[in-house]
């Protein structure tokens, strides 16, 4: 019944653009975003994700209601359902801009921003170089204050601003056609790269992007002091700095060729093995496409891959793993994919309860690599040096001390390569992003969902 009266009562305001009342009243915190990595997002099985959406969830739980996500098609639109009295707030990659209907919060990140061309296209190196020249940006993002600014102005500097399109559709244009140039922020071009590998950033516009959450000056005064309050609070205690990680910490690993000669792989090599990397999500409970990006990463899709230190295979398995998990020849490519992929969850199930996705996977990745001894191990070593072993975030920062005799010698597990650890699963987060982009998931059957959790 109170859903009811607040459906009834925000379609009756919104009809004449008064504020919402509190979202305590409603029993929600409306919010608008729209859709993209850095905002918001849903998985194959419909749970949302996304850094704004995972700090606005936690925002509504800190004032003890729901989240409710209003969708828009760009920037313009989310201001326009804010200061029509749409929602409370928008939370959609955002810059604190003048306005007399609406105010910003303090950023909750600060980005560069790029003037982005295509590989093929003549170099753009200096802002004269742009002289006479048409730049695509989105309409009412920032970047077009940040060409604006350029000084002195290039003469003839046209801005072609487009509605209804998102950084990374931008991105693709970019990256197929040479003529053309963008101005996007260094998040999104990360990200494109991995996707697009024909994009080059020509150039660093100038200032910093500042990232803020809208508010209509008119609406819940309370609301605001409290969501400037809670940003503080986050930055304060290590969670914002967390979501951050989770969203973006991986996205510069991988260079052009890393990320072209994957793609060729994809078309060329990984049909042949597609079938048996589902097959190990059927038996095993983890999406194909991560098992496949873990793969990738060990051996490139070779099943006859072997290291100078006899690991073998696929999945590159030692022979002592291979043998407790009954894998009779390592070279054959299904055995050593099934075998790796319970080898992955048997890893993930060691780690406790209070471990939630997607750390719990970065982290049995991670033990993959180094074994669960050495993982323990740094475990112990984070309470040492007051991290917390339950995130990804910050035992990536542990890891590497296992190299260090004032660390590993306190360990019976010894001394380990931490840091090649984090670097291995900071590739395959990336390799993973590209094949949940590219590849369909398996149909009609079931893995757990990496999104498909409490935020921080």
């Amino acid at each position: 019944m109170r859903s009811l009266f607040a459906a009834i009562l925000l379609s009756l305001l919104a009809a004449c653009s008064e504020p919402l009342p509190p979202p305590a009243e409603l029993g929600k915190l409306y919010v608008v975003t729209r859709a993209g990595p850095a905002t918001y997002q849903e998985d194959d099985n419909g749970a949302a994700s996304g850094f704004e959406h995972d700090l606005a969830v936690l925002l509504a739980k800190d004032l003890g209601v729901e989240a409710h996500f209003i969708m828009a098609r760009d920037h313009a639109e989310a201001l326009k359902l804010l200061k029509k009295g749409r929602a409370h707030m928008a939370a959609a990659a955002l810059s604190p801009r003048n306005s007399s209907s609406l105010h910003y919060s303090r950023p909750i990140r600060e980005m560069q921003q790029f003037l982005v061309q295509n590989e093929d296209a003549l170099p753009v190196r200096k802002p004269s170089d742009l002289a006479g020249r048409t730049v695509t940006v989105l309409a009412r993002s920032p970047q077009i204050d940040a060409l604006e600014s350029l000084q002195p102005r290039p003469k003839g500097l046209r801005l072609a601003k487009v509605k209804g399109l998102s950084e990374l559709g931008l991105l693709q244009r970019v990256n197929t056609d040479p003529t053309m140039m963008a101005a996007v922020d260094s998040t999104h071009f990360d990200i494109g790269a991995n996707f697009y590998p024909g994009l080059n950033a020509a150039f660093a516009l100038p200032g910093k992007q500042a990232l803020a959450w809208a508010f209509p000056r008119n609406g819940d005064a309370a609301l605001f002091a409290h969501s400037e309050a809670f940003i503080g609070r986050i930055r304060q205690d290590g969670t914002l700095a967390r979501l951050e990680d989770r969203y973006f910490g991986h996205t510069r690993r991988l260079n052009q060729d890393d990320v072209e000669q994957f793609m060729e792989r994809i078309q060329t090599v990984l049909p042949r093995y597609r079938r048996d990397f589902i097959e190990a999500q059927r038996l095993h409970g983890i999406d194909w496409r991560l098992i496949a990006a873990l793969a990738y990463q060990e051996s490139h899709w070779d099943p006859l891959a072997t290291s100078y230190t006899n690991v073998r295979g696929m999945m590159m398995l030692t022979e002592d793993t291979a043998d407790r998990l009954q894998v009779s020849d390592r070279l054959d490519a299904k055995q050593s994919i099934l075998a790796g992929a319970r080898y992955l969850a048997e890893l993930r199930e060691q780690f406790p309860p209070e471990v939630t996705e997607p750390d719990r996977s970065w982290l049995a990745i991670a033990a993959y690599n180094l074994g669960m001894g050495h993982m323990n191990g740094a475990r112990f070593i984070a309470e040492l040096v007051k991290r917390d072993p339950n995130y990804w975030y910050e035992m990536k920062q542990v890891l590497p001390l296992l190299s260090r005799p004032e660390y590993y010698s306190r360990l019976k597990s010894g001394a380990g390569r931490g840091g090649e650890a984090v670097i291995m699963t900071e590739n395959i987060r990336n390799y993973y992003d590209i094949l949940r982009r590219l590849e369909n998931p398996a149909a009609d059957v079931q893995a757990f969902s990496m999104s498909s959790m409490s935020p921080m």
